[in-house]
């Protein structure tokens, strides 16, 4: 339990013995005794990653450490370190790798300290190796149950673990933060931070400010109500908890802020939710003591469906600032209003100093879904500038040069006009989670961007949220993806992304290098004239940082989605990078998740230094699926009927068209889809759900579950008949 504590009911508290001779001062302080003990004695942190509040500040000036999840708190990425430079990047080689025990998408961002490397992998496992060796030092299960996986759009990622004065803290899918011993990975203290039984999820990396551990959660497609939280770093305890949307309207308000917020909904809006969910980007900047935190959609994404009228919808797909000391509220900028295209506001925020009118101004940049470029005042939230990042944005026609507020299309408000609308960037956005980097040498803000479509359409009126899965108000059967040749090329064609040298002064792009297609990695600057990047391709690449010139690359067998970071290890540089396909990309798009080239996944943690001579194993062959599924034996009728729940449920891991992304299982292959009775047990009753697969009995009846799978034998055998025509 730690040094000089003694269990007490789960509890612990220091120095208690009961002797006879203590026994009048027992009596004497019982209240003051349990007061404690009820408040808890946290076991102490180990004796490495002695991290403290001064040193997480400074943030290894010389670049030795990566001591949080930006690198620094302003979350910039860059590092000056330039042992690895434009000049020897070209003798970059493999020094060690770690094999990862789970083959999903890898996301996250290592943390360095004082020669220890921390990482975590998908299911929030942790894991502490020798920086400079590859030496396993201990790893941490929290044996997430894996039936979880049904509350988290994009697969069981996480992205990272925070240090603190001994201790390495992680974020559970199953919505919990876990304290653990630097020294050895033993549990210090397990904390529930979602309400019980919600549909909540942790995928993102915890932060610390001031002796206290910042999470927030995802789930903002489940009926949630968002916040950001705050516990206590040596005992768990929470300290405050701030909700980004209005809660049920008879009971009193969390905040002031939220009283104003009320008025931007509709009054019944509440029951469904709200969304506006904190499931990433969390940054603390010391010179204005501010936290700055990016907050989700709102949901349903359908505004029909959360009371149609109720305006702006306060504070979601918004950056709010709070206070740092107290966690009230001081100032928010919303950048998409009303939304209903899923345009998160998530994505990383980066505080920096730039001349603004000639003037050196404190501001943060942010370069959310809805394909903008922001830069707003750090200590006012003052809109200074907003331009598009995005080649093509379809929602709105620009933004207000005064206020920010954007111009908004009638044509993107599909739930008004009755009518489709293909939005440009669709859900996934102009530039997902991947986080960017910017570089104070350059200027630039190197942007892992994408272009990707989404059609929306709104449900028919009188939809109401079911009990599992995906609850966003649309109707989405109408719109997936044909099986016609022709217009799956296109949308391919259309489907791209690239990286992107931002210069934010200016609001334009400085160079940009074309990918083949997007969610491709997160991005790191160096010193040294560099910008680091994986692909979904499954390279990993250096470039100038000034001119985008690529000067390396190394075949990681597997495609990229996380950001790389740089340390040293007496005096020799390292670059480190999480390998393995997965996450969002994956899990939705279907037929467009191969567009960067192979899908597998090989899940591994690898590191370079110059002269590094480590080889990797031969990768296993791709094996060529051919189709070969039932003959289809049902009606138009059925499977028609079957797609609308296959559409609204099924599609978030096993792809539009019954086509997966390669992660997930792809349902036209499916064993059971010629077993009527095995299908209803998996489906219905939940037989693998110990594997992810939850029963759904509780939203589709028998009936409509053997009409899903009408749907995907009929899709299966339009998709054999293209193969057999080569196409």
């Amino acid at each position: 339990m730690g040094d000089g504590c003694a269990p007490f009911k789960g509890r612990c508290f220091e120095g208690l013995e009961l002797t006879m001779k203590s026994r009048s001062f027992i009596i004497g302080s019982a209240v003051a005794l349990v007061a404690a003990a009820l408040a808890g004695c946290a076991p102490k942190g180990g004796k490495t990653a002695k991290v403290d509040d001064a040193r997480l500040v400074a943030g290894s000036p010389d670049g030795a450490d990566w001591l949080s999840y930006g690198r620094t708190m302003d979350e910039q990425r860059f590092s000056p370190l330039t042992q690895v430079n434009d000049q020897t990047v070209g003798q970059l080689g493999l020094e060690w790798f770690s094999d990862l025990d789970t083959a999903r998408g890898q996301e996250a961002t290592p943390i360095v300290v004082d020669g220890v490397l921390y990482t975590t992998t998908a299911w929030s496992m942790v894991k502490a190796y020798d920086a400079a060796t590859g030496k396993k030092l201990w790893e941490y299960d929290p044996k997430v149950p894996r039936a979880k996986l049904v509350d988290v759009c994009c697969d069981a990622v996480n992205r990272g673990v925070a240090v603190y004065k001994g201790r390495v803290y992680v974020g559970t899918l199953d919505g919990r933060l876990v304290a653990l011993n630097a020294d050895n990975g033993k549990v210090l203290w397990d904390k529930l931070t979602i309400p019980k039984g919600s549909h909540m999820a942790i995928t993102g990396a915890p932060r610390i400010v001031k002796g206290k551990v910042l999470i927030g959660s995802a789930g903002a497609e489940y009926i949630v109500r968002g916040y950001l939280a705050a516990y206590d770093a040596e005992t768990g305890k929470e300290a405050w908890r701030f909700y980004t949307v209005p809660g049920d309207p008879s009971k009193p308000f969390e905040g002031k802020h939220l009283e104003a917020a009320a008025k931007t909904w509709a009054p019944d809006a509440w029951k469904n939710g709200g969304g506006g969910t904190v499931w990433d980007s969390i940054t603390y900047d010391p010179k204005t003591n501010l936290i700055y935190f990016g907050t989700a959609n709102a949901e349903p994404w359908n505004p029909n469906a959360r009371g149609g009228k109720g305006g702006d919808s306060l504070y979601t797909a918004s950056i709010v600032a709070i206070n740092a000391d107290t966690g009230e509220y001081v100032w928010h900028f919303q950048q998409t209003p009303e939304d209903r295209w899923d345009y998160d506001s998530t994505q990383q925020i980066i505080a920096a100093d730039l001349p603004i009118n000639g003037k050196p101004t404190r501001v943060i940049m942010h370069a959310p879904k809805n394909g903008f470029f922001y830069i707003l005042d750090a200590k006012t939230g003052k809109f200074l500038s907003g331009k598009p990042f995005a080649k093509l944005i379809t929602w709105a026609s620009g933004l207000d040069p005064v206020t920010g507020k954007p111009n908004i299309l009638p044509e993107a408000r599909y739930e008004q006009t009755g009518k489709p609308f293909m939005g440009w960037p669709g859900a996934l956005g102009a530039h997902s989670w991947q986080p960017m980097s910017y570089s104070p040498k350059t200027g630039l803000v190197y942007i892992p961007a994408n272009e990707v479509s989404q059609p929306y359409n709104a449900a028919p009126k009188g939809w109401k949220p079911g009990k599992v899965g995906f609850q966003i108000g649309l109707e989405t059967s109408k719109l997936a993806m044909p099986a016609d040749p022709n217009i799956r090329a296109a949308a391919a064609a259309a489907t791209t992304g690239s990286l992107l040298a931002w210069d934010p002064i200016a609001g334009k792009a400085r160079w940009r290098v074309e990918h083949t297609g997007p969610s491709n990695g997160g991005t790191l600057a160096t010193a040294g004239n560099l910008v680091f990047q994986g692909t979904a391709g499954g390279e990993f690449r250096a470039y100038t940082a000034d001119t985008g010139k690529q000067l390396w690359s190394f075949a990681a067998q597997s495609g990229i989605i996380a950001a790389p970071m740089t340390y040293s290890v007496k005096g020799v540089q390292y670059v480190a990078i999480m390998v393995g396909w997965g996450g969002v990309y994956d899990v939705a798009p279907g037929i467009l998740a191969a567009k960067s080239g192979s899908v597998r996944n090989i899940s591994r943690l690898m590191v370079f230094k110059l002269g590094g001579k480590a080889k990797l194993p031969a990768p296993p062959a791709d094996a060529k699926r051919v189709l070969d599924p039932p003959p289809f034996t049902g009606t138009a009728a059925q499977a028609d009927a079957g797609s609308v729940p296959y559409h609204a449920s099924c599609n978030v891991c096993h792809g539009d068209a019954a086509i997966a992304g390669g992660l997930n299982p792809d349902l036209r292959h499916s064993a059971a889809l010629g077993n009527p009775k095995l299908w209803q047990q998996i489906v219905h009753d939940g037989l693998l759900s110990q594997n992810g697969m939850v029963a759904w009995k509780d939203q589709y009846t028998p009936e409509q579950i053997e009409n899903i799978r009408q749907y995907v034998i009929r899709r299966a055998n339009e998709d054999k008949a293209l193969e057999a025509k080569g196409k």
